[in-house]
């Protein structure tokens, strides 16, 4: 008995197949919700040390406590989430046993050679703070007797920094944008593209492909397993894109959202358009395999590729980042992390777009042929040359 074959559009049942597959697969949901653990928890950890106040019990003797007084009121200007509390000490002796019984957590005492901060194992962050509030404390002194101000003494000491692209603020920024969009394309790309080269060969080797086959276009078929995976990927790279940004206003970095979301926007962009062009390489992967032991070998390029992306993203600077930024697929996150530097002319990051639409039709194309040709074979693994060459 012949199978009669699907009236209409195929692809969006093989899409809602997809879908539905992976949404109520434990394992993706899992592992999902795990991400998100880990990111929240990270950010959780983030704002807790931000906002974490530290208290310290200073002993001073009475000699020195009125100018220790007012180092501390500095100390408190320099960071407001660490307190600084005085306790009198009768000599060097009390100050000494008050750290060995732990009611002092350090003494500060004045020498002619300056100031001594004595703790029982250090306390780099109290010295750090009370060595600056120092600073201050003899910059303003000798501003007095000078006639002038801190500000004006130390205008000719002071170094800033000047970027060609962007600022000082932005130029950390990118790294950290930069590094995410790199690495969450990285992940996407590997863990669905193997999902779609895995997904392909099983049905292959388990001959239902054939039955598909009868009903509905192949072409329907790869459309389907596109959009369904490309779906997927973009829903949980934006969901960890808005944990991501709600963790950054919680943890403080709120003043930084309105920098981050055009490049952002364009990311997305070019994730879509990427993902899809290399989401048609991955189904050919799974076609030319018919066992899924030979999935290793027939996605081996294209693990390479992805990887290419990700090492351009990380490690790519000046004159090389920019030419990747127009070279697909390293486009993909060259040119949004170009984005976050700042400078970029809206026409090359429109023509970066452009090429890499470019690219995604070249491979589409050539992916469906690829795919249409190897898919029903199923007499070992099949090579390019072969599925090309082959009649439909």
């Amino acid at each position: 008995m012949s199978i009669p074959e699907h009236r209409g559009p195929a692809w969006p049942i093989v899409m809602r197949r997809e879908l539905t597959a992976k949404l109520t697969d434990k394992a993706f949901l899992i592992g999902t919700l795990g991400s998100l653990v880990i990111l929240v928890g990270y950010f959780g950890y983030v704002t807790f040390t931000a906002t974490k106040s530290q208290s310290y019990a200073v002993g001073v003797t009475a000699a020195d406590r009125a100018t220790a007084a007012t180092l501390v009121t500095r100390a408190k200007g320099i960071d407001a989430t660490t307190t600084i509390t005085l306790t009198e000490v009768p000599d060097a002796a009390g100050a000494k046993a008050g750290l060995d019984d732990e009611r002092l957590d350090a003494w500060l005492h004045q020498q002619p050679s300056g100031w001594t901060l004595t703790s029982r194992d250090g306390s780099d962050a109290l010295a750090t703070i009370l060595g600056q509030a120092i600073s201050a404390e003899v910059l303003a002194d000798q501003a007095t007797r000078l006639g002038t101000s801190p500000e004006e003494l130390l205008k000719s000491t002071r170094l800033t920094q000047a970027y060609l692209i962007g600022d000082a603020e932005k130029a950390g920024l990118a790294k950290g944008v930069g590094f995410a969009f790199a690495f969450l394309f990285y992940l996407a790309a590997l863990m669905y593209g193997i999902t779609i080269a895995q997904s392909v060969v099983e049905e292959k080797q388990s001959r239902i492909v054939e039955i598909i086959a009868a009903a509905i276009p192949i072409r329907h078929l790869l459309a389907g397993k596109i959009l369904g995976n490309s779906i997927l990927a973009l829903g949980q790279v934006l969901l960890y894109a808005v944990v991501g940004l709600v963790g950054m206003s919680l943890a403080g970095y709120g003043k930084y959202l309105g920098v981050i979301s055009g490049p952002m926007a364009w990311f997305v962009a070019f994730f879509i358009v990427g993902f899809v062009a290399l989401a048609s390489l991955w189904a050919v992967a799974g076609s030319l395999a018919s066992r899924t032991e030979d999935v290793q070998a027939t996605s081996g390029p294209l693990t390479i590729l992805v990887m290419l992306v990700l090492f351009s993203g990380l490690f790519a600077t000046g004159t090389v980042r920019e030419v990747l930024s127009f070279v697909p697929p390293t486009s993909i996150v060259a040119m949004p992390m170009r984005v976050v530097e700042g400078a970029v002319p809206i026409s090359q990051v429109l023509l970066s777009l452009g090429l890499l639409v470019a690219f995604a039709a070249v491979t589409i194309t050539v992916g469906e042929r690829l795919y249409r040709r190897s898919l029903l074979k199923t007499q070992g693994r099949v090579s390019l040359r072969a599925a090309w060459s082959s009649t439909d």
